[in-house]
């Protein structure tokens, strides 16, 4: 049976869960719960994606994901394959270790209400499982929800206030998120993000939203086998202009030029550092990196990067200079 095409589009929010495979594992330990929201906010970096709650459970995780440049299915691939071979590297793993039960799931959802809705079932997902009381929800650190109380060192891709905005126009301050708990209890106790039914329901069907929204991208995924061609290069050519503005904002912070590029070698220490960067802070190609940095081919370019992720004592200096301004690019 053919796969169904997943429905991208700039900005569109998903709310995106898989589970380990065999419903045994991943996230069995504290380790490897750390170990995925590090690499979630690694892909969030790299895609450009924005995060409105998260959890990771023990056997599966739920996000509520916009991607503002309509990225879903090539920054899913990149986390979890490396996610993947992380974990099998970390356990010694020698096969593919295929450790998710299959294809991800990820329902399109309706911006607004059923966004907050969403939220609130994500942060009392812990709670519904029983592993931690509600007055000790903070306590299940592997969640959006315990960045409530800390916003200067939050990261850049999370938006807590989508749900304070939902639960009633609240403020992000110590106040604001004291109401808050009070709303996540009677969302608990009466709410539709705490009943069983609606439990279910946010997790199953196609889409999450009010019936225009679902008839809106019905009609339009209609079309989509017709489109996706045009979507396909629509979308490669932003990702290629974001790449292109942050290889020219690296080559700025470190001096060089073009010119410089084409002279010097291409295993040169300073090359090899700002492959790295771009790799972190966007989702650029080898191939792309290749021909921009001159660097030879696809191959060199990953050879190149094991350099850096080994602590190449050059390579880590002229990564340091590139990180000597925060968000010079």
């Amino acid at each position: 049976m053919a796969r169904k095409l997943r429905v991208e589009f700039l900005g569109a929010v998903y709310h995106v869960i898989n589970r380990g495979n065999r419903r045994v594992g991943p996230f069995d330990d504290e380790k490897t719960r750390d170990a995925f929201e590090t690499c979630l906010g690694e892909a969030c970096v790299r895609a450009g994606w924005l995060v409105h709650a998260y959890v990771i459970m023990g056997n599966h995780f739920h996000i509520a994901l916009e991607t503002p440049l309509g990225n879903l299915a090539a920054g899913m691939q990149w986390m979890q394959a490396t996610f993947t071979n992380r974990y099998n590297r970390f356990r010694g793993e020698t096969g593919t270790g295929a450790i998710f039960q299959g294809r991800y799931k990820a329902l399109p959802l309706e911006p607004g209400a059923a966004l907050g809705q969403l939220c609130h079932y994500i942060h009392l997902n812990p709670v519904r499982a029983g592993l931690v009381p509600l007055a000790q929800l903070a306590e299940w650190r592997w969640s959006s929800y315990r960045w409530r109380h800390d916003p200067a060192t939050r990261p850049a891709w999370l938006r807590l206030a989508t749900a304070l905005v939902d639960a009633g126009g609240l403020a992000d301050t110590p106040a604001g998120w004291n109401s808050y708990a009070q709303y996540l209890a009677w969302q608990m106790a009466e709410g539709s993000a705490g009943r069983n039914a609606a439990y279910a329901s946010m997790s199953q069907g196609w889409a999450l939203g009010s019936a225009e929204f679902k008839r809106t991208l019905a009609l339009e995924h209609t079309v989509a086998a017709e489109t996706r061609a045009w979507e396909a290069e629509g979308a490669g050519e932003i990702r290629r202009t974001r790449w292109e503005a942050a290889r020219t904002a690296g080559l700025r912070q470190l001096g060089k030029s073009d010119n410089d590029l084409a002279a010097d070698r291409k295993s040169a220490p300073w090359k090899i550092a700002l492959a790295a960067e771009l790799k972190s802070r966007t989702d650029a190609r080898n191939a792309w990196l290749a021909e921009r940095l001159h660097m030879g081919s696809p191959t060199m370019v990953s050879q190149s990067l094991a350099r850096a992720r080994y602590g190449d004592p050059q390579v880590r200096e002229w990564i340091g200079r590139l990180r000597a301004e925060p968000g010079a690019y």
